[in-house]
């Protein structure tokens, strides 16, 4: 990965990936406390639903006993054998039913009709009634096939009368005189087996449950040992409804607690958590490599980001590397990204090959300036001594009488001696005063068919501008368009300010220029390479003018509907703003 050799991406690397792993962490975290919380709620769900069908199981068992002790008042026959069942031994209880039966009535049985009564609905979980007086009771006892078996005259204290969870829970019901209420006859003692009310809680998702009475005696319902007892104690011993019971180390359980309003008992519930991790290890593993997969990607996406805009900046830092070492070679261009490291690389991009094209145009202008210097101080060498040779000339003219050749040396020594020592940017008054020496030489080359006018505004006569521009276009005229046979052959140069530029026109009368000459002469005034050029006087005009005025300045040529050519010149008015007039020669 390219992009961590620059620090600032190592850096948010570093960063991104600290933060995806941190959120990935919480995210799985999370997701794992809320999926055990939902486990232990189901758990507790669970044991809630056990506790409740126990305790309607208790409910319904008391209904039944409720029910049948109605059913014994109800029934005199069944009172009656009832009374002769407590307190008798066997023998004395088959006298007795034989004594108080009648003939014409049928022989009621009490364990018979309690046995059909209360199994009727197949629950069994009653296996033992006993009849008491207050120092024995007889025993009813029932198997796990219902089949009954007795017990008479044992003593109250007899083991068979001791309550404990392990056996069972006693309802106790009073058994009065139904001729007199208020006496008490004995007491109904109906044994619930606690192996037969707590089959049922098997029947749930309960890990471990037992119940602890009043004494701490523990009852194992399911999934218990000694370590489970001793949890199951200290539980009750906590006096929370729920909650968290450390076992060593990271291990621990989850209990819950249920007092009955039945009896005097406690339901308890406990879930080993590391168990139940263990079971739901593949759920774990599932959601981990979930949030796996997903800091993966979100990293991947990152790593890609974060490349992508490393490849733009090392794109960015290579090309100032190469603008520093003047290395302006033209690379394939990158696929651009619509963010801002995209708009700098194209930028810069830009701006290497604008300053490319900017160097190479100022490298060749120099080229040019020092070759034209070159060429003036080639044409200064001595120039006194041209001066001196037009001098000699003109008074050997003088001595022969012909003044107009004289007229003729003086003006082209004078625009000689203008050209030579003025500076380089002049007023237009002065471009135009030295057009007028350039025209004169030509009135005294073609007598009589040479005419020119100048209709120039004044306000354009302070503007600054290059010397020697208009001469070049001017003997264009000459070269091209100037007709000798002709005798009236005219050239004006107007000039107007307008509105945002000043205009200048250099019209004549001459030849017509062909469609394709001036499309090529056109074109040839916008080319910036070096190639060589046929109108290279306009084509220098145009380049020195437009370096000069910037880019709102326009040189236009075309022909004039009547005849000859028409080279229109278009100067900004910000030029005054950048060379004052007082800077020009």
């Amino acid at each position: 990965m390219s992009f961590l050799q620059i620090k600032i991406y190592r850096g948010k690397f570093i960063a991104y990936t600290v933060f995806v792993v941190s959120i990935g962490l919480a995210i799985g975290l999370i997701t794992c406390a809320i999926l055990l919380y939902q486990w232990v709620d189901n758990a507790r769900n669970e044991a809630t639903s056990a506790f409740i069908r126990v305790e309607n199981a208790f409910q319904y068992n008391a209904d039944r006993i409720e029910a049948y002790m109605q059913r014994v008042y109800s029934n005199s026959g069944l009172m009656t054998d009832v009374r002769c069942f407590l307190g008798h031994s066997a023998e004395g209880y088959l006298t007795g039913r034989l004594q108080e039966s009648r003939y014409n009535q049928p022989l009621v049985s009490f364990p018979d009709d309690m046995k059909s009564f209360l199994y009727s609905g197949g629950q069994g979980d009653i296996t033992q009634v006993s009849l008491h007086t207050t120092e024995q009771g007889n025993v009813i006892h029932f198997d796990s096939n219902g089949k009954a078996s007795f017990k008479f005259r044992l003593p109250n204290t007899d083991e068979a009368f001791q309550e404990s969870i392990h056996k069972g829970f006693v309802y106790r019901k009073k058994l009065s005189d139904p001729n007199q209420i208020s006496r008490q006859l004995g007491e109904f003692r109906f044994l619930v087996s606690s192996d037969h009310i707590f089959k049922n809680v098997s029947n749930y998702r309960v890990d471990q449950a037992a119940i602890v009475n009043v004494s701490g005696d523990v009852y194992p319902i399911i999934g218990t040992n000694n370590r489970t007892e001793e949890l199951v104690r200290q539980a009750v011993a906590d006096e929370r409804s729920q909650g968290y019971l450390s076992t060593g180390g990271l291990n621990g359980v989850f209990f819950v607690t249920f007092s009955s309003t039945k009896f005097d008992y406690q339901f308890v519930s406990l879930v080993d958590l590391g168990l139940m991790i263990r079971d739901q290890a593949g759920v774990l593993l599932t959601v981990f490599l979930i949030v796996l997969s997903a800091m993966i990607s979100v990293l991947v996406l990152i790593v890609h980001n974060l490349r992508e805009d490393a490849r733009f900046l090392h794109h960015i830092i290579h090309s100032m590397g190469r603008v520093k070492t003047a290395d302006f070679t033209p690379e394939t261009p990158m696929r651009y990204r619509r963010n801002e490291y995209g708009v700098i690389s194209r930028e810069l991009e830009d701006m290497v090959r604008q300053l490319d094209k900017y160097i190479r145009t100022e490298y060749l202008l120099k080229l040019k300036q020092q070759e034209t210097e070159m060429k003036a101080l080639q044409n200064q060498i001595n120039p006194h001594f041209l001066y001196n040779t037009l001098e000699a000339i003109r008074s050997r003219a003088l001595v022969n009488s012909d003044v107009e050749t004289s007229d003729a040396i003086a003006t082209l020594g004078a625009l000689y001696r203008d050209i030579v020592k003025q500076e380089n940017i002049i007023t237009i008054g002065k471009e135009l005063a030295l057009l007028q020496e350039y025209l004169k030489i030509m009135e005294f080359k073609y007598p009589d068919r040479f005419y020119y006018q100048f209709n120039v505004d004044d306000a354009l006569l302070s503007v600054p501008t290059v010397k020697f521009w208009m001469q070049p276009l001017a003997e264009n005229f000459f070269v091209h368009g100037f007709n000798s046979s002709n005798e009236f052959n005219l050239l004006v140069i107007k000039g107007w300010e307008e509105k945002k530029h000043f205009r200048l026109e250099i019209v004549d009368n001459g030849k017509w220029i062909t469609k394709e000459r001036l499309k090529e002469i056109r074109d040839t005034l916008l080319r910036t390479d070096d190639a060589p050029v046929k109108s290279i006087g306009l084509h220098n005009v145009y380049t020195r003018l437009h370096f000069f005025y910037g880019k709102r300045f326009a040189m236009e040529i075309g022909n004039n509907e009547e005849a000859g050519v028409k080279i229109t010149v278009i100067i900004p008015k910000e030029v005054n703003q950048h060379v004052q007039t007082s800077n020009c020669g």
